[in-house]
């Protein structure tokens, strides 16, 4: 009879929301409406069943029970992961320029090739550096030998201690010259500042390269990490060690992780903070590659849980079925909660259960407060909530 009624509350439903000329706003106020009155027929039904039932005991014999299935609430640790996207950072991922001006001499370093630390990878023209160093190490020759002879002489009190400090000063002052010179000598010639990888090569041969010009990038994937800007919201979400599962989709891997670092700065422009999450190193990833990083923001050690679909809600709040003897006949009863935070299919409880209760799982939609049911036997309810 149940089955019927509402079967017919259905039908019409359909029959007028096909009804030509009806617009949208007609056909939900249609909807809600259908909606109320098969929450009114079901609970008229399940009243005068219990009123049958008691002026006649054979009427619950012959009447259809609903096949349910069942399970019993366990306590156990609940997480919640929020999902945002990141980047790939490394900490070696620089750009070497030319300090000097000076025409390319040579190019050493070819994209993809691994080099090593100190490896030479582009020589600048640096004759006039030579020329110049050379012509103070002569001057620099003959001042030390003046300096030496004016030091035996002052030693000796011939001559005066000005001439002894002019000739140190001239000494001294080339030395610095050309220690200069060769430092500007050294500059001339770029070296890897690290064991990586040439990823591009931009100076050519013959080139004439200012001071700053970019000439090479290198980049070391040994030491790679990931930064994704979190909302201001997640502020104390988050901490050194909680785990994170990293998913590349550019080539649909996925690999878990930590947080190495959290942000102690607000973004004024994005009012966002940074996370910083650890990569292991030797994977097949770019610098700049997008990520998206799922983060635990939320752990309850101890709680109930049950699969989000059971929970329904009417007047009073939100509930969830169990099942309560009556005599000889099992009966669906209403058992209120509190609800926290949900994720995926679970959702936590944080008052109302004991552990003690039996859920209806499958067949939940079916029932009405006090409406008979029968458990099937054998039957699991593990996998409702995929269902």
């Amino acid at each position: 009879m149940k089955n019927q009624v509402i079967l017919i509350a259905l039908i019409g439903l359909l029959s007028s929301c096909g009804k030509p000329g009806d617009d949208i706003e007609s056909k939900k106020k249609e909807l809600e409406s259908a909606k109320s009155e098969m929450v009114e027929l079901k609970s008229k039904i399940a009243s005068l069943e219990k009123e049958i039932q008691t002026a006649d005991p054979d009427f619950a014999k012959n009447n259809n029970a609903v096949l349910i299935s069942t399970l019993t609430p366990e306590k156990k640790a609940f997480e919640h992961f929020v999902s945002m996207r990141g980047s790939v950072q490394s900490r070696k991922n620089v750009v070497l320029s030319a300090p000097t001006g000076g025409i390319i001499k040579q190019v050493l370093a070819k994209e993809g090739q691994r080099v090593s630390k100190g490896q030479t990878l582009v020589v600048l023209d640096a004759d006039v550096l030579r020329n110049s160093a050379a012509e103070i190490k002569t001057q620099l020759d003959l001042a030390k030998i003046t300096f030496e002879k004016q030091e035996k002489l002052w030693s000796q009190k011939i001559g005066t201690e000005i001439q002894y400090l002019q000739s140190k000063n001239q000494m001294e002052s080339l030395e610095n010259r050309l220690a200069t010179t060769y430092s500007q000598l050294d500059q001339m010639t770029l070296k890897a500042p690290f064991t990586g990888t040439i990823d591009r090569v931009d100076a050519l041969q013959g080139e004439m390269a200012g001071p700053g010009t970019p000439l090479v990038r290198m980049v070391n994937s040994d030491d790679i990490y990931i930064n994704a800007d979190v909302s201001e919201d997640f502020i104390g979400k988050f901490s050194i060690g909680d785990p994170v599962e990293v998913l590349f989709p550019a080539n649909d891997k996925k690999i878990n992780t930590t947080i190495s670092a959290v942000g102690q700065v607000i973004n004024p422009e994005n009012r966002t903070f940074v996370v910083e999450v650890k990569l292991p190193s030797g994977l097949s990833v770019k610098p700049n590659q997008v990520t998206v990083v799922t983060m635990r923001d939320y752990l309850n050690k101890d709680v109930f849980t049950v699969p989000t679909k059971l929970i329904q809600r009417d007047n009073d709040g939100q509930y969830v079925f169990s099942v309560e003897k009556k005599g000889e006949i099992s009966v669906a009863k209403k058992v209120y909660v509190q609800v926290g935070q949900g994720y995926k299919s679970e959702t936590e409880v944080l008052e109302g259960l004991a552990g003690t209760e039996v859920i209806i799982a499958e067949g939940f939609r079916d029932v009405t407060e006090g409406a008979e049911v029968i458990i099937a036997k054998g039957k699991q309810a593990k996998d409702i909530a995929t269902k």
